[in-house]
């Protein structure tokens, strides 16, 4: 796991029996939410492109996330976690007016299949692949990027994206579409402009 724990700070070595309500929310807790604790911290390394402010940011997520778990009424528990995970990182990067920029990292997305080991050939292209991966979804704008990022690789459907990014699926779906077009744009190789010959040299 890339996130390892989370441990609350200053934390009594004196133990303390929790009420029957406190104990439930914390079940409920480690149930619903903790389970997508690898995810947004990937969300939030494609918004914040700093790996150690992004553990402080899920940190704090998880915090807010656990004062309003009283409150989450919502359908899906991975969507609202991750949409407090985007707004503390826009809390944590000052400066950006609001403006968040997704950076994936396909290596963690696109997962560490188990085979036989590479050879120095096989994994060198593989990194020149990803690489050029996270270079073409750097390029895509911003709006697009994260809908391309939350439903191809967090693999969100139309409604959680729309639940995250605070607006309609038809937005949703219209963002997504111009964005996998952009991406393939920059990751297919332009082609080379066909001759006319039907034209004779005069």
């Amino acid at each position: 796991m890339r996130f390892a724990t989370l441990r609350p700070t200053g934390a009594s070595s004196v133990a303390v029996s929790p009420s029957p309500a406190d104990a439930e929310l914390a079940h409920t807790f480690q149930r619903i939410i903790l389970p997508h604790l690898d995810g947004a911290y990937n969300l939030a390394r494609y918004l914040t492109r700093d790996p150690v402010l992004s553990e402080d940011v899920v940190q704090d997520a998880i915090l807010r996330a656990f004062r309003a778990l009283p409150q989450f009424r919502g359908d899906s528990p991975r969507a609202w976690l991750f949409a407090i995970v985007r707004n503390c990182c826009r809390s944590a990067q000052p400066g950006t007016s609001g403006r968040v920029t997704l950076v994936a990292d396909p290596a963690a997305d696109l997962g560490e299949q188990a085979d036989s080991a590479p050879t120095p050939e096989e994994e060198m292209l593989r990194k020149d692949e990803i690489s050029g991966v996270r270079s073409a979804i750097e390029a895509i704008p911003e709006p697009f990027r994260e809908a391309v990022v939350l439903r191809d690789l967090e693999e969100f459907s139309y409604a959680e994206i729309a639940q995250v990014a605070g607006v309609p699926i038809g937005t949703v779906m219209s963002r997504l579409a111009r964005g996998r077009a952009m991406l393939a744009k920059e990751l297919l190789p332009a082609r080379e402009p066909v001759a006319d010959h039907s034209r004779s040299a005069k």
